[in-house]
């Protein structure tokens, strides 16, 4: 289910009327119990509740599965309110003691005025027609900050479209607090050998492929860098090639981002001590101060020195969500991260037509920055419809090399995201622990068991 809710986000918009159809499609074939509470069915909500509580402890274990568990769960959340009636909601925000009181008709007819002059959207017919909700300013400081709610006596009048934010605020924050202390559990969890392979299966089975294996390792030259770049490289890969060339440096946080790209489309430690080499010494970086100061980190990122952790490449989710660029760095994502003056100017620069880039600069302004990347590829590869939900710069690759050869590349990818479950999927706390091969067969078992049970009628 998360992963479909991550699917749907990364190719609608949320909370539009298409992604809401085929959310609610794609949850009545997963036999999802979206409406159980609406329905009273308590067997489904108990499935329900079980299943979240197994994924906390798969999705507890590394920062970046908590980011993705989290975010994914936020959007489920904010789907489900909003589809619950008046009478339903006013029920739920009870439940989690957020007894926020709906104001009377005569109320709202009183504030009328004050209510449309200090809520943005909303015209004086929609005034009438929204139920409002009296909250106290702690919770809705946020809005308050924003401008968007009118304040009286210590409270926010919030309208029901924005009490939404307020539920899934309270909710991240919960929600953030209990995977950390998931997290400080895992030690006991780790030492029961029957789940352990459980739930590092469960947590490899439905982020994707992190691209850490690849079939075509070595098959790429140094000399074809440079075209690739132009006709298969995502934007903030592009960015990052250019950057190189120019200054003939990148920073840490650049020389992290691209370099485990390029290990992910097939570079080898070799070639990639070879290729950072004759960039950097073209600057001010000799050969001796390369080899002292910097060959070290590449290795690194191979798992060759240090902890011998095999690094794996940033995804989109990872790139948006930390470590934002500061003046002179080149990495992030460029609809995140970028000026849309500047992201314009850069979209002009490599021929992307006026209507295309008015389309990305909407999409940017909609904070929709995945759905942006997936305009430039089919602008940058003449498609309509990419067909496909794009979430890692490497798939941005991998699809791109397989449109541009006529899908030869397609048997290869998909191997190669097969093998790559194998790996870890984190680069922090997952480094410590792996499931034994031995143990596959049983954890593909027990989950097929799993998944059963929750598809039952």
């Amino acid at each position: 289910v998360l992963k479909v809710v991550e699917n749907l986000g990364v190719s609608y918009v949320r909370g539009s009327d298409s992604y809401k159809t085929k959310l609610e499609n794609e949850l009545r074939k997963l036999k999802f119990p979206y409406k159980a509470l609406a329905e009273d069915d308590y067997e489904a909500r108990r499935k329900d509740h079980i299943s979240h509580f197994i994924l906390r402890l798969a999705y507890c274990q590394s920062e970046e599965l908590r980011r993705w568990f989290l975010q994914q769960e936020m959007d489920l959340l904010r789907y489900r309110f909003n589809e619950l009636t008046d009478s339903l909601r006013q029920k739920f925000l009870e439940h989690v003691n957020l007894s926020f009181e709906a104001i009377s008709e005569d109320v709202k007819n009183e504030l009328a005025n004050e209510l449309y002059a200090s809520t943005p959207g909303l015209t004086m017919i929609k005034v009438k027609e929204q139920m409002f909700y009296k909250v106290g300013l702690v919770d809705a400081v946020d809005l308050f900050r924003a401008r968007r709610v009118f304040i009286k006596d210590g409270f926010a009048y919030v309208p029901l479209k924005e009490i939404d934010a307020i539920v899934l605020n309270n909710y991240r924050t919960k929600l953030s607090k209990a995977l950390a202390l998931t997290a400080r559990s895992l030690p006991s969890v780790q030492s029961d050998e029957r789940l352990q392979p459980l739930l590092n299966h469960l947590s490899h089975s439905y982020v994707g492929p992190d691209y850490s294996v690849q079939k075509n390792t070595g098959k790429i030259s140094l000399e074809q860098i440079d075209a690739l770049s132009v006709k298969s490289y995502p934007l903030c890969m592009r960015q990052l090639h250019k950057a190189l060339r120019d200054n003939h440096h990148l920073r840490h946080g650049g020389r992290m981002q691209y370099g485990l790209f390029l290990k992910g489309i097939g570079l080898t430690l070799e070639q990639a001590l070879e290729f950072w080499k004759k960039e950097f010494i073209r600057g001010k970086v000799d050969a001796d101060k390369f080899d002292k100061g910097y060959a070290y980190s590449i290795r690194h990122n191979y798992g060759k020195e240090g902890k011998r952790t095999d690094y794996t490449p940033y995804s989109c989710m990872k790139i948006i969500m930390s470590n934002p660029p500061s003046q002179g760095d080149y990495h992030g994502c460029p609809f995140r991260h970028s000026d849309p003056e500047l992201l314009k100017q850069k979209l002009q620069s490599y021929k992307i037509p006026p209507s295309g880039i008015a389309q990305i600069l909407e999409l940017v302004k909609g904070m929709h920055y995945q759905l942006a990347c997936q305009k430039y590829f089919e602008l940058t590869h003449d498609v309509d419809d990419i067909g496909f939900s794009l979430n890692h710069p490497n798939q941005y690759f991998a699809e791109s090399q397989k449109l541009l050869s006529g899908g030869k590349e397609l048997k290869k990818e998909l191997n190669n995201s097969g093998n790559s479950q194998q790996k870890s999927n984190s680069q922090e706390s997952m480094n410590s622990s792996s499931t034994p091969t031995s143990s596959n067969t049983t954890a593909d078992a027990e989950l097929e068991g799993l998944e059963a049970y929750f598809a039952e009628d």
